[in-house]
Order: structure tokens, then sequence, then C-alpha cells
């Protein structure tokens, strides 16, 4: 009905609105702001790149399918839209271990943060990480578009996604796709394993801070990072890892949602909660404009 879609168009123009406010202020900041200029807040700069590209390449189509009363995307839009929804997510995730590193160096190793983590070391990883993402997510693609499609072109979903590509695909053509699922899921588990050993490691060192203070400066660098990790995580394995019992078009809806739209809009609220010289640099970057204006 056409309440319902002027609904679904306003609440995707507030989530997009935020995202977009949120990284772009964030971006901005840690450009322009020479205090700012640390690995830490590097890595963070990269992750707010993902989150925007993440969000500009599945809102705005479905904001004009709602806005016009339409369903369709081209065979080359719905190809795109993989790609680069892949290569930001799994960019993303890359950044995301990468950053648990910088804790865990800067926490367990202090002595060693410049050596480890100098200028020329971050911007290798950043590197490797983009480079990943667009490797793993051009396997990825190519993969799924080879598939022979056999079971119509209706998506049941407000963006294209791989399991939905497969559900249209021939069912003898899942083998050609589980070797690199099989392959995907090691790589993302490995990662995953890394984050929670070094945050095993991170809090037996916190804890043997002998001062209050230092334990809870320490506490807060991690937590928003944390925070992110585990809702990046968690949507996506409420989203992929559910029984099939449960499984609804409205649900699975609702869950991708969930793990492709409000990560984007949330994560640059989490980190600048607790940070402080974050919030006093995007502070002084907005009462700076306003000035000038």
């Amino acid at each position: 009905t056409q309440q319902l879609q002027l609904l679904h168009f306003c609440l995707f123009l507030g989530i997009s609105l935020a995202a977009l406010l949120g990284n772009g202020l964030i971006i901005s900041a840690v450009a322009c702001s020479h205090h700012l200029h640390s690995p830490m807040f590097f890595f963070l700069l990269n992750l707010a790149l993902t989150d925007l590209g993440s969000i500009c390449t599945t809102v705005p189509k479905a904001m004009h399918n709602s806005l016009w009363g339409t369903r369709d995307i081209s065979y080359t839009g719905c190809a795109a839209q993989i790609f680069f929804f892949v290569f930001c997510a799994a960019t993303e995730y890359f950044l995301l271990t990468i950053m648990c590193y910088d804790r865990y160096v800067s926490i367990c190793k202090p002595l060693h943060y410049e050596t480890l983590l100098g200028s020329r070391a971050c911007a290798h990883m950043a590197a490797a990480a983009w480079a990943s993402g667009f490797l793993y997510s051009l396997l990825h693609t190519a993969n799924t578009f080879s598939l022979p499609l056999c079971q119509g072109n209706a998506l049941g979903h407000f963006f294209c996604e791989i399991p939905q590509i497969l559900k249209l695909s021939c069912s003898n053509s899942y083998t050609r796709e589980f070797g690199l699922i099989a392959v995907s899921a090691c790589l993302l588990l490995g990662c995953f394993v890394f984050i929670v050993f070094s945050y095993v490691q991170i809090f037996r060192a916190v804890l043997r801070i002998p001062s209050e203070q230092g334990r809870h400066k320490a506490f807060s660098t991690c937590l928003p990072h944390m925070a992110v990790v585990s809702l990046f995580i968690s949507t996506i394995m409420c989203a992929h890892l559910k029984p099939l019992s449960i499984s609804s078009p409205s649900l699975d809806l609702a869950v991708s949602v969930l793990y492709s739209v409000v990560p984007p809009a949330l994560n640059p609220f989490i980190y600048s909660l607790r940070n402080q010289e974050l919030k006093a640099a995007v502070w002084t970057l907005m009462t700076g404009s306003f000035q000038k204006h």
C-alpha cells in the first residue's frame, strides 16, 4: 500500500541520513584534526568509509522503489549491488580485526606500539584489508552470477543478496558455491578467533593495571570496538545461521535490515559515545563550520 511505501521511504531516509551524518562527521574530524592522526583513528576513518559505502549501496535503490512504487532492478545493477555490499562488509570485518590488533598492542605491548604500528605499517594493513575485501567480493560475485537461474527472477528482498540469488538457482548448482562458502567460513572464523584471543589477553592485561583510573581508561578505549564487533557479528549470524524452521519472508527481510542498514548508522554513535577526543574534534568541526556560515 502507498502508506506503507511512504513509511518505508521515511524510515530508510532517517536511517541513511543518520549514517551519512555520523560517518561524514567522523571522516571530517579525523582528517582535519591533527591530534587524531593516530593508528586508532586512522582505522576508524577507514571503517566509516566502509559504512558509508555499505549504506549507499543498498538504501538509495530501496528508497527509489518505495517512492516510485516500482520493484525492478537490472541484472547489472543487481550484480553491482552484491559486489559493493560484500566488498564493504568484508573490508569492514577485516578492519575490525586490525583494530582489535591495534588495541591489543596499545594495552599489552605499549612500548612496542610505535614500532609495530607506525604510519607505514598502518597504511599497509589498511590496504591489505581493502584489497582482501575486493578480492573476496569479486570471487563471490563472479561465482554467484555464473550459476544458472531457473527459479524465476523475483527476489523477496529490498536489495540483492547472495542467499536470495542462490534460491533462484538450480538445486544442483549449490555445490559450486559450497567450496567458496567453506573457505569464507574458515577465513571469517579465523578472524573471529583472533579477536576473541586478543580480547582475552587485553582483559588479563587490564586487570593487572594497579590504578582504577588506568583500568577505566583502558576499558573505555576497548568497549566501543567490542560493541561494534558484537553488533556486526551478531546481526550477520542472526541473518545467515537462523534455523530454517523459523524462516519466513518477513523475518528474513527484518533481519537483513538489521545487519545491512542498522550497523552503519549506529557505529559512529557507538564510537563517539565514550571517546572524548573524538567528541571534542566533532564539536570543534561543527561549531567552526557554523561560525564560518
